[in-house]
């Protein structure tokens, strides 16, 4: 993110225009909605029909609230995400660290370790799939280094404008093949209707958490304010129109959730079809669809699913990359810097290497215990501490008083992280227990 605090040449919004200008809020919606995603969704209306659909909503609406945040607190304080989290607290060595920023440097580290094999692997099993049959057939490791190093090209020799192009093709994909689906297998609209109202069937806690709390994005969720920044939104100004770009954003997210919701529940509840958990479902589901409807319709749902997983994969290169080197360059140079290192930056370009290469050896070995376990326990906390530390930076005097939170907002940033907890402890327990 290139923000500067004290940036009053800062353009305004052109009158009459906010819908032609919305963008960082789609590109939140590809990256957050990733195959892991579509499959959680698929497999609840799977096991419950429509009687959840209520719970997506809800997640919806919960990661609107958290996205908002976001973006208000970077164009009302005109600082990062990542400069709240270092006034939180006493620092160290000379300011440059402090609880929050040290979580955060532990945490993006070693979840990038991570989160880079399992996108590749991610992306690579739709592409795997399709070309099965052909003279381009390889292996699943070779297509996941393969699209490893093309989402680092891509991210490295290009800049937002052309990259949220992309990401808005991707989202149009996704949404031509999941929409589509949700119309060929033909909704019940009745059912759909009633599944607005709350219920909770035997057994169905976990999926309704996981509905509530897992669809849309983690660490994404705190990118946003670095693409607004790349956008050049800056200042209060843009207010109207970065809220309106979230909800179109996260609307966009809710559609995806309840199409697959649809598919889950017209396809596979009343025939009873099991699907295997992980980004692997989905390939079960190419399989029931080709039985059904042929092998167009299966083609067309591998393409949607390799948008899914590649939007997610460029996304969190990107996104991460500014929140990295931000990172980084205040550890550096310290708080008195002004405005935070972005794209094509040395620290930006090692965190995409280091996103890219190192995580190539997990695709050869079993995942070691020891780092998935702290994997684990870092990622359940961070939506609890992303929560909560917002709470704290929008109702102090970090943020100017006519653009601090009230009541709902509050209400909604208190239940978030609530329910995050909860979702923590829940990980948490199946990863020591």
């Amino acid at each position: 993110m290139t923000e500067h605090h004290d940036d009053a040449a800062a353009a305004l919004p052109p009158a009459g225009t906010r819908w032609r200008l919305i963008g960082p809020g789609v590109v939140a919606a590809a990256t957050g909605v990733g195959a892991g995603d579509l499959v959680a969704t698929l497999i609840a209306g799977s096991k419950f029909g429509y009687a959840l659909l209520w719970a997506a909503v809800i997640g919806t609406l919960l990661k609107i609230s958290l996205a908002e945040a976001v973006g208000r607190w970077s164009l009302a304080s005109g600082r990062t995400i990542f400069e709240g989290w270092s006034s939180l607290g006493p620092g160290w060595f000379g300011g440059r660290l402090n609880w929050a920023s040290a979580y955060f440097g532990v945490y993006v580290v070693l979840w990038g370790f991570v989160y880079g094999a399992t996108a590749m692997t991610a992306s690579a099993l739709p592409l795997a799939a399709l070309l099965d049959r052909t003279p381009l057939a390889l292996d699943l490791k070779a297509w996941a280094m393969i699209l490893g190093v093309l989402g680092l090209i891509l991210v490295w020799f290009n800049r937002y404008p052309l990259f949220e192009k992309l990401m808005t093709g991707l989202v149009g994909v996704m949404f031509v093949t999941v929409v589509g689906l949700a119309v060929i297998v033909a909704p019940d609209l009745p059912a759909l209707a009633r599944g607005l109202v709350p219920s909770l069937p035997p057994g169905a806690a976990y999926y309704t958490l996981g509905l509530i709390g897992g669809v849309g994005g983690t660490i994404t969720l705190a990118a946003y304010g670095y693409w607004i920044g790349q956008k050049g939104w800056r200042g209060p100004a843009w207010m109207r129109v970065m809220r309106l770009d979230n909800r179109v954003g996260y609307a966009v997210t809710g559609i995806f959730v309840v199409a697959m919701l649809i598919v889950g529940a017209e396809l596979l509840y009343a025939s009873g079809i099991a699907l295997a958990g992980g980004d692997r479902g989905l390939l079960d589901l190419d399989r029931v669809l080709r039985d059904r409807f042929g092998d167009a319709v299966g083609v067309l749902f591998l393409v949607g699913f390799f948008a899914a997983s590649f939007s997610s994969l460029i996304g969190v290169w990107h996104g991460v990359g500014l929140m990295f080197a931000d990172f980084w360059g205040h550890v550096r140079h310290g708080p008195e810097r002004s405005g935070a290192a972005g794209e094509g930056s040395p620290a930006f370009r090692g965190y995409l290497l280091w996103l890219t290469f190192p995580p190539m050896l997990l695709l050869f070995m079993d995942r070691p215990f020891g780092l998935i376990v702290a994997y684990g326990a870092l990622g359940a906390v961070f939506m609890p501490f992303l929560a909560f530390t917002l709470l704290w930076l929008l109702n102090s005097g970090r943020t100017p008083p006519e653009w601090r939170s009230r009541g709902l907002s509050n209400a909604m940033l208190v239940a978030g992280g609530l329910l995050f907890c909860v979702l923590a402890g829940r990980e948490l327990m199946g990863l020591f227990g």
